[in-house]
């Protein structure tokens, strides 16, 4: 009963369609009869006046419709004495919101569930753990309070119990502790993380009830920006439309054409009524953009959120790509190959003050040196503030003074003692220095990932024709890579502006761009099509993207252009289908085979065939 009350009230315009109809069956039993026609008609004609306004409204906001087809067959069913035929086709065009809405609903599953999944609560602790190390043993008697995660500030104290999700983006206090990274990473196993690693919001916690550091705010946190970029994608829906707009103004041609030459040749007004009645579109109204809903729930499931219809169109046609190397061509996790310290500096200094500064920064090179370290069992520093230089390094503030860690340009603004360190090919250096003076450098080596040139000889499959690799590395480490991948044309040392322009210049399009960090933003911006990858990478590079990558895998690159290509093949099919089957039932019903109450509920059929036909567009291998 509740079911039918809520629908009642979210689609009135059907259950009064079906209550007029109703009455008019019921009158047609009773002397009254003859009111039943008028009754069903008049109605009919009430609503085709309600839906030419509407249609009116969306032309002056320069939006061409199919409505217009939909209102003259009801008009003229009327006219020619086939008021229920007319009342059929209300019923399609007022039932279109309940269906369109269930085939959004669906199609939209996979992106509402991320939505569904986002931290909504905290429990703070109104008094801090007695030490650092006092874990969630040293908050058991502690007051706490729950809020919602809007209300966390940066240093709040939090309690996290078992098979929670981590609120905010915080600091894991005492001793460590496994997490369910899997909405985030795709990573099905739990992942251990130790005593003052950062933790992204929206991980579930293990076992074990843990104390957390707030280390930003909901609104900055990692789930939160994939919450935001979700609802961008969701409210994304002009562009989905304009597929089927290209095969309005024609369909609406052919089929007024054809009813015309049926009245014309017969004599019989009758025929212009039949032949308008089986062309109603929903096909091209609803199916088109169910599809690319789809293609877009797809998406999700792979760990891909793509901002639109039109993304995918692209994707779909995607001929060129360019690749950033660090983190993603490569797996972003460079092992530590020598720690070179400056004269007088222990290496233990050197490391511990580097990576309590890494710690800060979201670029993928640091979490390497915070592993390695840690791997040393040498404890970090307490960090009084740190702010990071997009391109350049991170910077923070330590009870020995300010620590700086980067690129040796930048590095040498504070200490001009600064040595560059020799490289060999594939090798990359980072560099460290406390206040003006330069404590040293740490060679590091980035792997490419295994999978690349895999996923490099499937885009050539799928019809990418040129291939580049556009990065801020020296030539030697970059060429090295690019030729482990597969990769012929190599731009290395480019600055952000670099970046645009090559992408500006690269032919044929469109492009798809593939990087992740804070560097990245501008090019893929400027890029037909933006691909981050967002497990590691900044927030900046995932707002200017169009695709974003959860999971930390180059594969979703292909995974991405497969379902463009599958969602545009499979919308033009829902389009095509709908129009052959419209059009062979306007020619059967032009010649008088095809009476108007009939031809009605043929239509609606070919409309529901045509959205199932769409949904197709959903289905997809989950990744594992």
């Amino acid at each position: 009963m509740n079911l039918i009350v809520r629908g009642a009230k979210a689609y009135p315009a059907v259950v009064l369609t079906l209550i007029v109809g109703a009455i008019g069956l019921a009158l047609l039993a009773t002397p009254a009869r003859g009111l039943a026609p008028w009754l069903v008609g008049g109605y009919a004609l009430c609503i085709a006046a309600w839906q030419a306004v509407e249609m009116v409204r969306q032309l002056l906001r320069g939006h061409a419709g199919l409505d217009i087809l939909a209102i003259i067959a009801i008009v003229a069913a009327v006219s020619v004495g086939e008021p229920w035929a007319a009342l059929i086709v209300v019923l399609m065009i007022t039932g279109g919101e309940a269906l369109e809405d269930y085939a959004e609903n669906r199609s939209k599953q996979e992106l509402t569930a991320l939505l569904k999944r986002a931290p909504q609560q905290a429990t703070r602790l109104l008094t801090a753990p007695v030490a650092a190390g006092a874990g969630a043993a040293g908050a058991a008697d502690d007051r706490t309070e729950t809020v919602p995660v809007s209300d966390i500030n940066v240093g709040d104290h939090l309690l996290v119990r078992p098979g929670e999700l981590v609120p905010v983006d915080a600091i894991l206090l005492g001793g460590s502790a496994e997490f369910d990274e899997s909405s985030l990473t795709g990573e099905s196993l739990p992942v251990l993380r130790a005593a003052d690693e950062r933790v992204s919001s929206g991980v579930v916690n293990g076992s074990t009830a843990i104390t957390m550091r707030a280390a930003a705010t909901s609104k900055d946190s990692k789930y939160q920006q994939i919450v935001d970029l979700v609802e961008q994608a969701q409210g994304s829906r002009a562009k989905t439309v304009r597929l089927a707009d290209r095969y309005a103004l024609p369909f609406t041609v052919v089929a007024l054409v054809i009813a015309g030459v049926a009245w014309f040749v017969s004599g019989e007004p009758v025929r212009f009524a039949e032949v308008l009645v089986v062309a109603t579109p929903c096909p091209l109204l609803i199916a088109a953009p169910v599809a690319f809903l789809g293609g877009m729930s797809r998406a999700a499931k792979s760990g891909l959120i793509v901002k639109g219809g039109g993304t995918l169109e692209q994707l779909a046609k995607v001929r060129s790509a360019a690749f950033d190397k660090t983190g993603t061509l490569t797996t972003g996790k460079p092992e530590p190959r020598e720690v070179r310290p400056a004269t007088g500096v222990a290496e233990e200094q050197l490391l511990q003050l580097a990576a309590s500064a890494e710690v800060y920064s979201s670029h993928v090179l640091a979490s390497a040196v915070v592993e390695a370290v840690k791997a040393r069992g040498i404890p970090l520093l307490p960090v009084e503030s740190a702010a990071e230089s997009a391109t350049n390094g991170v910077e923070a503030v330590v009870a020995a003074g300010t620590v700086r860690v980067g690129k040796p340009s930048w590095v040498a603004k504070a200490a001009p003692g600064l040595e560059i360190a020799p490289l060999d090919a594939g090798e990359l250096a980072i560099y460290v220095a406390l206040d003006d003076r330069f404590l040293g450098t740490l060679i590091m080596r980035d792997e490419l990932r295994p999978e690349a040139p895999e996923v490099l000889r499937g885009l050539r499959g799928l019809g990418v024709e040129r291939f580049a690799m556009v990065t801020g590395d020296v030539p030697a480490t970059a060429n090295a890579m690019a030729e482990q991948a597969g990769i012929d044309e190599v731009y290395a040392e480019c600055s952000p502006a670099d970046k645009v322009r090559i992408a500006s210049e690269l032919q044929p399009r469109p492009l798809i761009m593939v990087g992740d960090g804070l560097n990245d933003a501008p090019v893929l911006a400027a890029a037909d099509v933006g691909f981050a990858m967002g497990a590691r990478g900044s927030t900046a590079a995932s707002e200017s993207a169009d695709v974003v990558n959860r999971f930390d895998r180059i594969d979703g690159v292909g995974e991405a252009v497969r379902i463009g290509k599958d969602t545009v093949r499979i919308a033009l099919e829902s389009i095509w289908m709908g129009i052959a089957v419209s059009v062979g039932l306007m020619l059967v019903a032009a010649f008088g085979f095809l009476p108007a109450i009939v031809g009605a509920w043929m239509q609606e059929v070919v409309d529901l065939v045509a959205i199932l036909w769409a949904l197709r567009a959903i289905r997809g291998k989950r990744r594992v």
